[in-house]
Formats: C-alpha cells, sequence, structure tokens
C-alpha cells in the first residue's frame, strides 16, 4: 500500500536529542511503514518560528534521515502580525504553521488566541497551506488548583488527571475555531487557507461543532491518533503515566464514538502525535500523573495498532490508506505522495495482516526510549 504520511511528529532536534531525534525517530518511521513524515515546530531549540531556526533544524537533519521529511513552521504571539517573518518562514519552505490554543508546556512556544490565528489564516491563504491548532482552551484555573491540593494517592489516579482536562476545553477551542473558519469560505478573506484541529479526542460536543463547520463550507479538517482508538481512561492504571497526553484519553463509548466518526468521513484522517520525552520526565517512579510530561511515543506503531483495533470496526485496507496516506499527504500539500500512481514517488509498505506479533518481544522498537504504552499488546 502507498507508505504512510505522518503530519505530526515531534522529533525534537535541534536541542532536545536525549528525547529523540532525526536518526532514531526516521528509523522507526520507516520500521513502521511512515515513509514521509512531517515535523513539529516543538520541542526542539531554538522551536521552529522563524527562517533562521527553520534553516538551524534543516542543517541537523541532513545526513539522519530514513524516511522523507517535512517540516512545520510555528505561529506565536510574537510573529503572528509580523507579516515579513511570516513570509520569510513560508517562503523558505515550511508546510504551513501550527499553533496552541493552550500553554504548550514550552516557554518559547506560546499560546495564541483568536486574533493571532485570523491574522495568521489571511498570509497563509496566500499560500493555499494549513494551520494546525491544538485545539484546548483552559476553561478554569482546576488544573493548578488540582497540582497544589490533591494528595499522593490521588495524584496516581489517572482520572485525577482527566478531570484537569475536561471535554468542554476541547469543545471551547473548537467553537472559536469553527467561528474563524468561515474566514476561508470561497471569497472569504482568509480563501485558499485551511484549519486543521489536531489530535481530537472529544467525540461529543467538539465533533458535533465540526460538523457543522464542513457542512457550511468552511476549509477544515480533523485527525485523531491511535492512543484514542486503542486506549480508554477506566482501562489505565493507577501511576501508568505512559499514558498521559494532552488531551487526554477519554472513555471507551468516547472511543467507540472516535471510530464511528472515522468510518463515516467525519474524522479526515490520523497521525501518531509522537511526542516522546526523556523517561525520568514521565515520572514512571513516582507514578504521579499531574506532574509528568504528556506525551505519547507511538511513532513506529500507528500502522500495526490501526489496524488490529480496527478489525472490532470492520476497518478495510482503503480506509486505512485514506486516514494514514492519502488525507494527510493532501494536508500537506504534498502531491506526490500518499498514493499508489504512475509519476508519483514510489513510497510503498509491504506488510501482512495475518501475522501477530508483541511489540518489544519479537518486534523490535527504534525509538530512542523504547519503553512506552505499546509495549506487550
Amino acid at each position: 500500500m502507498p507508505g504512510l504520511v505522518d503530519v505530526h511528529v515531534h522529533l525534537n532536534e535541534p536541542g532536545r536529542v536525549e528525547w529523540e531525534g532525526f536518526e532514531t525517530g526516521t528509523k522507526a518511521a520507516a520500521a513502521g511503514g511512515v515513509t514521509t513524515l512531517i515535523d513539529m515546530p516543538l520541542n526542539s531549540v531554538p522551536t521552529t518560528t522563524s527562517k533562521e531556526a527553520f534553516e538551524m533544524k534543516v542543517d541537523a537533519a541532513k545526513g539522519k534521515l530514513f524516511v522523507d521529511v517535512g517540516f512545520w513552521g510555528g505561529l506565536v504571539p510574537e510573529n503572528a502580525f509580523n507579516i515579513t517573518a511570516l513570509n520569510q518562514l513560508l517562503g523558505a519552505g515550511v508546510l504551513g504553521l501550527k499553533s496552541f490554543m493552550c500553554p504548550s508546556g514550552i516557554n518559547d512556544f506560546p499560546m495564541t488566541n483568536a486574533s493571532h490565528i485570523k491574522a495568521a489564516l489571511e498570509i497563509l491563504a496566500n499560500y493555499r497551506r494549513p494551520l494546525l491548532v491544538h485545539a484546548e482552551i483552559p476553561q478554569s484555573s482546576q488544573d493548578e488548583r488540582l497540582k497544589a491540593d490533591v494528595d499522593v494517592v490521588k495524584r496516581r489516579m489517572y482520572s485525577t488527571y482527566l478531570e484537569t482536562r475536561p471535554p468542554s476545553w476541547e469543545e471551547g477551542a473548537v467553537k472559536e475555531l469553527v467561528t474563524l473558519a468561515k474566514d476561508t469560505i470561497p471569497n472569504g478573506p482568509a480563501d485558499g487557507a485551511h484549519i486543521h484541529i489536531v489530535h481530537l479526542s472529544d467525540a461529543s460536543a467538539s465533533l458535533d461543532l465540526i460538523k457543522e463547520a464542513k457542512e457550511s463550507g468552511a476549509r477544515i479538517t480533523v485527525e485523531t491518533c491511535p492512543h484514542y482508538l486503542a486506549f480508554a481512561a477506566e482501562e489505565i492504571s493507577d501511576g501508568d503515566t505512559r499514558f498521559k497526553c494532552a488531551p487526554p484519553i477519554r472513555d471507551a463509548v468516547n472511543r467507540d464514538h472516535l471510530w464511528k466518526a472515522l468510518k463515516e468521513g467525519h474524522i479526515d484522517m490520523l497521525s501518531s502525535d509522537h511526542s516522546p520525552s526523556s523517561p525520568e520526565l514521565k515520572n514512571v517512579e513516582t507514578g504521579d500523573f499531574l506532574s509528568a510530561w504528556g506525551g505519547i511515543s507511538s511513532l513506529q506503531f500507528g500502522l500495526p495498532v490501526t489496524w488490529s483495533y480496527g478489525q472490532h470496526y470492520g476497518l478495510k485496507l482503503r480506509e486505512l490508506s485514506e486516514w494514514w496516506s492519502s488525507r494527510p499527504a493532501k494536508l500537506s500539500g504534498l502531491q506526490k505522495k500518499g498514493a499508489i500512481l504512475i509519476g508519483n514517488d514510489a513510497d510503498l509498505v509491504v506488510w501482512d495482516p495475518e501475522v501477530d506479533f508483541e511489540i518489544g518481544k519479537n518486534y523490535t522498537i527504534y525509538h530512542k526510549h523504547p519503553g512506552g504504552n505499546y509495549l506487550e499488546l
């Protein structure tokens, strides 16, 4: 089938190669059937928010890649209203921009608001490139209160962390994005731009808003990730901080609704949101969810996990290829990838859907830190 195109990967180089890096990350991608990945503008140092930082990242990647790699640029308050800076970044070759509507966890990648996004969309329209958005808006200071007040036992409970990021955070952000997406309709002020919501977790009100926006003609797409399709909140053991990510993994009913939305075409594609860190930042020893780094290492496992868990939902090979290859390639503007056609890049993955294996035993892991959520699956 066509090689997978993973549009949401954090390789963290330059600057945080102790978390991952181009060599280990792209080797893991190749082992998992990913022939093209798009690297996020964080958590590298510096973040990719300027032409100069982008050039540093390209230089850092030279001689280390096992698959094709593209790059997203970063949208932050510092460059959002700087037309020259954004034009330089886009002109240098980034495939689009990425922003957060909540704190990113990285000090030099601050969150954006609606005014920043609106300004960026008008510039992106000239390039016909997308703006990818982490769609969560904090609705209260509940997270900080919990971090300060909760005892050690409750800090080890996944339900405690889940309470700090309710679906209303996603819903609030999606509401703002749906309003902004009206500018992308034909002849609108941002006609040609495109809003892409990354790693959707909430399959209720947020998804309903996205459906309505699509029906109105707005250019808006959405992805979800294998960890939201494979795991459920009630299955996560106390202290198992490997499962902390943002937005969080929700309950089994929500998981079923995500699969239904994928099958019905309301969710457009899949990505890994591969976001590794050094093991000590995951608090594996203490099991403290509230202070652990939020991120799941999954770059190598997207294809087998999606196929295996998808059997319960009647997953077809055609759907797998659309979610992981053709639609991500289209989002990224990679016209010669994502399909097996004359004239396209010969990016192919060959795999046997009938073979069973256990990750970590008879399946070598190439991530820098092999321990992760999918061990022993």
